[in-house]
């Protein structure tokens, strides 16, 4: 059995797990990671072929922090971060046949047909409502009580549906959109709120936080890769099964088993950055109810499919792309438009598309065939995205998730507590990874930035 001394090893090789060594690299300090899959980048993952460039996972993220500049900026040249264009800016929603514009400005909210007369006018008093006193308040009721009920059909629920493939009624607002929770808290008023943060003095870090959609310039790959290569290969354990972390001492025992045999690694401090479901098994030293306050996590299972046309004709796509409400009983959570956004994601005249099915509320698509769901997409696209009937994609490619996106529920409070305690209770113990702090590549670059910056030497 292989035994090695070093002083931080990471579990997982995704996103946050990277990011974190990346940073903990540049500060000098010995990493390792041990990751069971063969290749770096966990739910990232992207693939080129005939002309198309696709994502099996995330397509975009949002610059919603500096750090997602920031460490775009320290990784070239061999990454480069890519925003959407311009024209991409357009978000679609699904009412009634057809995709419709979601309002930009005053005029497009007053003539919009998405929300009713009754709840435009609501808007107005907005400001003047009072605070809500239910700190687990749901995303559809604090919307709709502020909003109203239109707001949370055409808006809301579509919106987490593109976010979290989940449900408004179940997700508690304070953990999944901590800032619109906020706003009420600190402002009294969304719109009250929003004026006066804009009014705030920015800094030049500050400005880094563009809110504008990103990707990898060539795909998402780029930033896994850079991230892998200035790490380097040496610090990565790929194939790593049977992985368990226990304390000794003052230092923690991280064994786990290769085709080359079973290897142990002695490491002043461990980061996890896994998904919840995986912990019981990793750190089997925690006590039972503990672990179950954090493994409990429900996670939204979610079916991705890359569609490629190599010639759309007249037919352009000027958007971010649509998504679709639930009170339409559509088949579709959304449809992406990658290559509206991003430059070389399909041929010239071409157009790649990514359609998502399944979350929280249509379980039952999970079950269908890939010939069922080919099925589905090739109808839809006809019924919603214009093309004539019959309209024979040229690459299908589906990929089926089945923990695809944590769902910040009721129980994430007592999530967050039980890590803090742990983490208090076991020193050199980081459980990281989107069972806390956001679930968007942004919240995970953040947090890794803060783990890879933070940690004592």
């Amino acid at each position: 059995m292989e035994t090695k001394p070093t002083q931080v090893v990471i579990i997982g090789a995704g996103l946050t797990g990277l990011t974190t060594a990346f940073y903990l690299t540049r500060r000098g300090i010995s990493v390792q990671i041990v990751e069971s899959a063969d290749r770096v980048g966990g739910q990232i993952h992207t693939f080129q072929e005939d002309g198309f460039t696709y994502e099996s996972g995330p397509n975009t993220g949002v610059v919603s922090y500096p750090e997602v500049a920031e460490l775009f900026a320290a990784l070239e040249p061999n990454c480069h971060l890519e925003t959407a264009k311009e024209e991409s800016k357009r978000r679609l929603i699904w009412k009634g046949d057809r995709f419709r514009e979601l309002p930009s400005g005053l005029l497009s909210a007053i003539t919009t047909p998405l929300f009713t007369l009754k709840d435009k006018f609501r808007i107005l008093g907005e400001p003047f409502r009072a605070k809500g006193t239910n700190p687990d308040e749901s995303v559809a009721g604090l919307a709709g009580r502020r909003l109203g009920k239109s707001f949370v059909d055409y808006a809301v629920d579509p919106f987490l549906s593109g976010v979290y493939a989940g449900d408004p009624h179940t997700l508690v607002t304070r953990y999944a959109l901590p800032k619109l929770y906020n706003l009420e808290q600190d402002y009294g008023s969304f719109i009250r709120g929003s004026i006066a943060k804009a009014k705030i003095p920015k800094t030049e870090r500050d400005l880094l936080a563009s809110k504008k959609v990103f990707s990898a310039k060539g795909g998402l790959n780029q930033l896994a890769d850079a991230l892998a290569k200035s790490i380097g290969t040496k610090h990565i354990i790929l194939g790593a099964k049977d992985v368990t972390v226990n304390p000794n001492s003052n230092k923690w025992d991280i064994r786990y088993k290769t085709h080359h045999g079973e290897h142990t690694l002695h490491a002043d401090q461990v980061v996890t950055t896994i998904g919840a479901y995986n912990l019981p098994a990793l750190l089997p030293f925690i006590d039972q109810k503990e672990m179950e306050a954090i493994s409990n996590l429900v996670y939204a299972p979610v079916i991705q499919a890359s569609v490629g046309i190599k010639n759309t004709g007249t037919q352009k796509f000027n958007a971010f792309g649509g998504l679709v409400p639930s009170k339409e009983k559509k088949r579709i959570l959304g449809i992406l438009f990658p290559s509206a956004c991003f430059e070389s994601r399909s041929p010239e005249e071409g157009a790649l598309f990514s359609f998502f099915m399944g979350g929280m509320k249509h379980l039952d698509l999970l079950t269908k065939s890939d010939e069922e769901i080919r099925d589905i997409i090739t109808e839809e696209l006809h019924l919603m995205l214009g093309f004539p009937k019959g309209t024979e994609p040229d690459m299908i490619k589906i990929f089926r998730h089945n923990h695809a996106i944590p769902q910040y529920e009721l129980n994430s409070g007592k999530r967050f507590e039980t890590v803090e305690k742990l983490e208090a209770q076991y020193p050199g113990l980081l459980i990281a990874g989107n069972l806390k702090g956001g679930i968007g590549m942004a919240d995970r670059i953040r947090q890794a930035t803060q783990i890879g910056l933070n940690i004592v030497k």
